[in-house]
């Protein structure tokens, strides 16, 4: 179960530079052509949210909208600058390509690495090993730093091990889109395995054909506020139509 309530984000836009005569001179000048510019944003804006145990939930919305904000605040990697954040159940999130990997390891070193950032003992990494080679198709790299792989490698190498155990959430943001069609389909048949052992899962797309397939209910996000959340056809649909116009 995640619940959020009345979440915000605020990030700030200023860059700290050493003062000096010139720069208290710019800072002069920017302050009288620019006296209402902000510093700072909202990514997000009185969030409130709930999602049932085992629900299946997309998040669409433009670039820019929240959504991979409020997959981080849901992951426990950022803290909302206001509201509430309540997770029960162990998170397996899959965020950002590359996050929990050592680049300059190689694959091999990265799988027990990433597994212990991700709670996996030992025992279970040696135990899963074979496994986790086999479907991230990756065994004549298994010696190559990842600094030397390409995004669709590492995203194999990432969805091979988050998901060799069944987790009880899984948050993925736009990782099945990367990588070859063939690897793209049987991730999405290990997400529907997943789902069907009861997974909650927290995906976000920009493939609406995609969020249609796997989700049974949809959020829609514009510029950190919620639109609506309902039906999965019926939003998706709306949410293209105004894209279009």
């Amino acid at each position: 179960m995640i619940k959020l309530e009345n979440v915000s984000m605020k990030f700030n836009l200023g860059v700290e530079k050493d003062f000096s005569l010139k720069q208290a001179f710019i800072n002069i000048l920017s302050f009288k052509r620019n006296k209402k510019k902000k510093d700072f944003f909202w990514a997000l804006n009185d969030i409130n949210l709930h999602i049932k145990p085992g629900e299946v939930v997309g998040l669409i919305g433009s670039n820019g909208a929240g959504k991979s904000t409020l997959l981080k605040i849901v992951s426990g990697v950022i803290k909302p600058t206001k509201g509430k954040v309540i997770v029960n159940g162990v998170i397996s999130p899959m965020i950002e390509l590359g996050a929990g990997f050592d680049h300059e390891l190689t694959a091999k070193e990265n799988i027990y690495l990433n597994g212990a950032i991700l709670g996996y003992s030992k025992k279970l990494i040696d135990e899963k090993f074979e496994e986790i080679v086999e479907f991230s198709e990756l065994r004549d790299f298994l010696n190559v730093p990842i600094k030397n792989f390409s995004s669709g490698m590492i995203a194999k190498l990432a969805f091979s091990i988050a998901t060799i155990v069944n987790p009880e959430i899984l948050i993925v943001d736009e990782i099945l889109s990367v990588g070859d069609i063939k690897f793209q389909e049987k991730s999405k048949k290990k997400m529907m395995s997943l789902i069907k052992g009861g997974t909650t899962v927290l995906y976000v797309s920009h493939s609406l054909e995609s969020i249609k397939e796997l989700c049974t209910r949809v959020v829609w996000i514009e510029h950190g506020k919620i639109v609506k959340v309902g039906d999965t056809e019926e939003i998706c649909d709306e949410y293209y139509n105004k894209q279009m116009n």
